[in-house]
């Protein structure tokens, strides 16, 4: 089953009423995560606004010369989602509520792998494989 995402323009400072100067998508079009959909000018920037999800473009929501602020609609994306009922409801993202979200999915427990435990120990020290590890040289301690 699929979901309809609409991407928005991300937090773009104090910057209001933004130009769009180029659409880089047409429907139809797969997009990838941080694809570029259309460029912003500022006075003192130019920016692209990223695609939050991969699929398929729906629906392109802005124009060259249209005046945009932080949270416009810029496309709905067609992805595939997990079968659940509630995936069929559009959803609206946008690029600092995906970078948010990647941190705090690396913190479940689900997520932590244990990498001590994917290798044996006797491959990493050769002590615990029994060979003889030579003692360590004295060193001189510097007093101050």
């Amino acid at each position: 089953m699929s979901k309809l995402v609409t991407v928005t323009v991300p937090d773009i400072g104090d910057f209001h009423d933004v130009p769009v100067i180029e659409v880089l998508v047409t429907p139809g079009q797969r997009v990838a995560v941080d694809d570029p959909l259309c460029t912003l000018e500022s006075e003192k920037a130019t920016m692209d606004v990223p695609s939050t999800v991969a699929g398929i473009v729906k629906e392109v929501k802005v124009q060259v010369g249209d005046k945009v602020n932080e949270g416009t609609p810029v496309v709905v994306i067609e992805t595939e989602a997990s079968g659940d009922a509630e995936s069929s409801a559009p959803v609206t993202t946008t690029a600092s509520q995906t970078s948010d979200a990647a941190p705090s999915s690396a913190t479940e427990p689900s997520a932590v792998s244990a990498p001590a435990a994917s290798a044996p120990a006797s491959a990493e020290s050769p002590a615990a494989a029994g060979a003889t590890v030579p003692p360590r040289p004295n060193r001189k301690k510097w007093r101050s």
